[in-house]
């Protein structure tokens, strides 16, 4: 078998190069053959003696694919040799690197040397090949990559427990990302980890930045704890970092931040390390002391007794600390804390020891505040040594004022100074440190405030004299106000006159002596201003306001005395204020309100109101409505006058519409008089309402009168109300109406039921209508009322026929009676005849006349014969020639023709 296998093989051979020398020969042409070659003898399992001379007679083949095919038959370290040669050339290909890797590993030729030096194998392929040959050499491999195999790293310590060895690996390759994996709150491994760091890898390690980076991990991570034993084998017990500052300063911020009972020992054991950032990061965790104790510490006076005053609050200790430092800054910061404390004694003393004048401000407002003006004197002259300031003048001044050190006051105000002297007199004033404020203004020489001080001083008399020579309104009611509350009225006149004629200032002075109920000085002082110089109308008005509040009786009389130079609607509102309604009409009606004072009448009549005064008031009145609004107030309190009222505006009136009104009261009978009146104009309301009232009355003889004098109504309506009253007088109107109306018939017929026969024949004539005169002539031939009977033929003369007279006096046997109407009738009938015939006489006359002329005309010129003579002549109008032809015969001569008739017919 083995031979078959070796003549197949040089079967192989020959057949793919022909001999010995051509296979050389071969591959120095083209060793990229070579893997291909070796591939297929190791496929036939030829001997590595077959292999080898192959081998060695190629250098450059491809190292990847040969060693490929080795590695697949397991036979790698047949190639070691041709490796180490290759490299030994310098060929840096990672798989001849790797396959060397790879046989020192399995061979134990110094296999750790070769992967910690060599730089061109693959470490992760390597790593794998080892980790279950060797476990550490997978471990050198993948630490070699250097943070490309960092998973397979962490996986392959995990699984060996090699947590030193990754803890000495993560501190040495420095890598956020890395300590973020191993530290991670989920990973089981994490606190065996973290006690190889703090016990083995940093106490081993000498570069401050493995130990910067492991601590920035630890905080990331939130180990406080872990961090805080880290810094403490590393600061406390490394010599190489004990005196690092960076280091010294992370401890004891660690131990704020997660052990606050180990910062006070930190910081009395180290000294190295950046103070004001760990006070201000103890003060965050409110570690007050411990802050305190590193400002101290580092002789940082000024924040240490910041410390002591506004965290820790003890300012015993504070003051302790200032004496011990002896600092004036220290001082200054004590004095400012028991200032904003409210010690103003302590702060003042503390102050002038750092002989400190900056916070002069500070210390007048709390010395003032608490009134601790002594010892402000004390420190304000400490201060006008460093500062010349107007304000430390000022209030030393005033802290003399305070204390009633007058004397050293006025010492003060006489030298040189730059206080604001009336500033601080005002502030005087107004602490009524009255004898102080007299010295300032007597200084300044103001003398409305001098005035002031004198008036509180009750030196009223001195103070009238100042304000004289002040002379402004406020000085002189200021020194007014006082002696009015002092009741020196005469004192308190003088300055009022002065007052009083200055309109702004009138009502602060009355308001003033009301207030204390003085009245009557008050008028008294207002009489006196109305005769002066320089009075206005104010004082006038003011007066009447009083006089009215105080002194009704006196008020009627100043109205008409003064009315010229009141000021109407002012006074008014106090008249209505204070119910003077008779000058409140007074003045409305003065002031041409006539409206409100009609109003004032009316609602307040038991003592506003007079008849004369409303009448004339109401006369002038704009507004219509308060006509009427008057009617119900008459009728309400003065029914007797409510005619007079009417007869006085009638003129003003709508007459339909007060007739309305009247009617809506129900009691228009009472103004039966007014109507007369206005019945004149003879409107249909006017003389509806008045006939209605006539009638109810029962004046039949006024209503005949109204009706027959003033027609404008509805008299057909009025007499049908009428025809069937009880009385006949009434019935007798009615049926004058319906004959005035040309209602005959009713007329007719109420006349014949009451009787009436003079009036039913005075209807008949009045009618002109045969018909009704002939059947009221039966009427009384049927009541055989031969008198009336004989009286209608006198009255219906006219309108009767003669026939039917006759036959009825014959038929009734009235021919006595009939007689004269029947002369009469035939006189009548004489005259018209002869009147007949006296014109039919005239008429032949004329006729006979007219033949006669007719007779003795020529005869007439024919036509034709006329027109040449007379172009444009026609005897008809309608023929003429035309305007045109007869405006061109203008000025022709015709001679003269004789006249012919226009009626000429040819």
């Amino acid at each position: 078998f083995f031979f078959f296998k070796q003549k197949t093989a040089y079967e192989i051979l020959s057949g793919l190069v022909g001999s010995e020398m051509c296979i050389r020969d071969r591959y120095k042409v083209n060793p990229k053959a070579t893997p291909q070659v070796m591939a297929a003898l190791l496929e036939m399992d030829c001997e590595e003696n077959m292999l080898k001379p192959i081998l060695y007679n190629i250098r450059n083949c491809p190292a990847g694919p040969l060693v490929a095919a080795f590695e697949k038959k397991n036979k790698l370290k047949a190639l070691l040799t041709w490796l180490e040669a290759r490299s030994n050339e310098g060929n840096n290909e990672v798989e001849l690197h790797t396959a060397l890797a790879k046989i020192y590993v399995d061979t134990g030729k110094e296999p750790q040397t070769f992967l910690l030096n060599n730089q061109f194998y693959d470490p992760k392929e390597v790593g794998k090949y080892c980790e279950t040959r060797n476990p550490h050499f997978a471990y050198f491999a993948y630490k070699k990559a250097w943070g490309k195999c960092d998973p397979e790293l962490i996986e392959l310590c995990y699984k060996n427990q090699f947590f030193n060895l990754l803890a000495i690996y993560v501190v040495e390759r420095k890598d956020g990302d890395l300590w973020k994996v191993v530290l991670d709150p989920n990973n089981e491994h994490r606190n065996k980890i973290v006690e190889q760091v703090v016990q083995s890898a940093l106490p081993q390690s000498n570069n401050a930045d493995d130990v910067a980076a492991a601590v920035k991990a630890f905080i990331a991570a939130d180990l406080s704890d872990g961090l805080l034993e880290l810094l403490d084998q590393v600061v406390l017990h490394h010599p190489e970092f004990t005196s690092n500052s960076n280091l010294q300063t992370l401890l004891i911020f660690t131990a704020i931040k997660s052990d606050p009972s180990r910062v006070m020992d930190n910081v009395n054991r180290l000294d190295n390390y950046d103070a004001p950032k760990l006070a201000v990061k103890a003060l965050e965790c409110d570690l007050k002391e411990e802050a305190f104790a590193i400002y101290s510490k580092a002789n940082l006076h000024e924040e240490a007794i910041g410390i002591m005053v506004t965290n820790i609050g003890d300012l015993t200790r504070a003051e302790i600390y200032a004496v011990k430092c002896g600092d004036p800054k220290v001082w200054s910061r004590l004095a400012t804390a028991e200032l904003e404390a409210n010690r103003v004694v302590e702060a003042i003393n503390a102050f002038l020891k750092a002989d400190d004048a900056e916070s002069f401000v500070a210390v007048i407002i709390a010395a003032e505040k608490d009134q601790k003006y002594e010892e402000l004197v004390n420190y304000l002259l400490m201060a006008r040594t460093k500062k010349k300031e107007e304000q430390i003048d000022s209030e030393l001044i005033y802290a003399y004022a305070q204390c009633n050190r007058l004397t050293e006051l006025e010492d003060f105000i006489s030298q040189a100074h730059s206080a604001n002297i009336q500033f601080v007199g005002d502030r005087c004033f107004e602490s009524k440190l009255y004898e102080a404020g007299k010295i300032l203004f007597t200084n300044n020489g103001n003398n409305g405030r001098l005035a002031s001080c004198l008036v509180h001083l009750r030196q009223f008399q001195a103070a009238l004299d100042v304000a004289k020579k002040a002379n402004t309104p406020r000085t002189w009611k200021e020194v007014n106000y006082a002696c009015v509350r002092a009741r020196e009225f005469r004192l308190a006149a003088v300055a009022g006159l002065k007052i009083i004629i200055h309109a702004d200032h009138l009502d602060d002075v009355i308001e003033h002596y009301e207030k204390y109920g003085y009245w009557e000085e008050l008028i008294k002082l207002l009489d006196q201003g109305l005769v002066a110089e320089e009075t206005h109308n104010g004082i006038f008005t003011e007066l009447g306001i009083l006089l009215a509040k105080y002194m009704p009786e006196r008020l009627m009389e100043h109205l008409k005395t003064h009315f010229q130079r009141l000021q109407v609607p002012k006074l008014l509102r106090a008249c209505e204020e204070y119910q003077m309604w008779p000058e409140a009409v007074f003045l409305n009606s003065s002031y041409d309100q006539h409206d409100k004072a009609v109003m004032i009448m009316m609602e307040h009549s038991p003592n506003a109101w007079t008849h004369e005064l409303f009448v004339a008031s109401l006369q002038k009145a704009a507004n219509a409505d308060l006509q009427y609004r008057a009617i119900y107030f008459y009728l309400r309190e003065q029914p007797m006058m409510l005619n007079d009222m009417l007869v006085a505006i009638a003129n003003k009136l709508d007459l339909p519409k007060t007739v309305e009104v009247l009617k809506n009261t129900g009691y228009i009978a009472l103004a039966q008089d007014f109507l007369k009146h206005v019945q004149t104009h003879n409107i249909s309301a006017v003389n509806e309402a008045l006939n209605d009232i006539l009638l109810e009355n029962g004046d039949h003889q006024g209503l005949r009168a109204s009706v027959f004098e003033y027609d404008n109504c509805d008299q057909i309506k009025f007499a049908k109300r009428i025809e069937k009253h009880d009385l006949l007088e009434f019935r007798r109107i009615a049926a004058l109406l319906y004959r005035k109306n040309k209602k005959y018939v009713e007329s007719l017929t109420l006349s014949k039921l009451d009787e009436l026969h003079k009036d039913a024949t005075e209807t008949a004539l009045e009618s002109k209508q045969p018909d009704l005169a002939e059947h009221l002539l039966r009427y009384f031939i049927s009541k055989k009322d031969r008198e009336s009977f004989s009286c209608c033929l006198y009255t219906c003369y006219e309108l009767l026929k003669p026939d039917v007279v006759l036959e009825l006096t014959w038929r009734f046997g009235l021919m006595e009676f009939a007689m004269p109407y029947l002369v009469q009738t035939l006189h009548d009938m004489n005259d018209k005849l002869d009147q007949v015939n006296k014109k039919t006489s005239d008429i032949q006359k004329k006729e006979e006349k007219k033949a006669l002329q007719e007779e003795n005309q020529p005869p007439p010129m024919p036509l034709q014969f006329a027109e040449m003579l007379m172009p444009g002549f026609s005897p008809f109008p309608q023929l003429m020639a035309p305007p045109e032809m007869m405006a061109g015969m203008q000025g022709m001569y015709y001679p003269q023709l004789p006249q012919f008739s226009q009626t000429y017919q040819p």
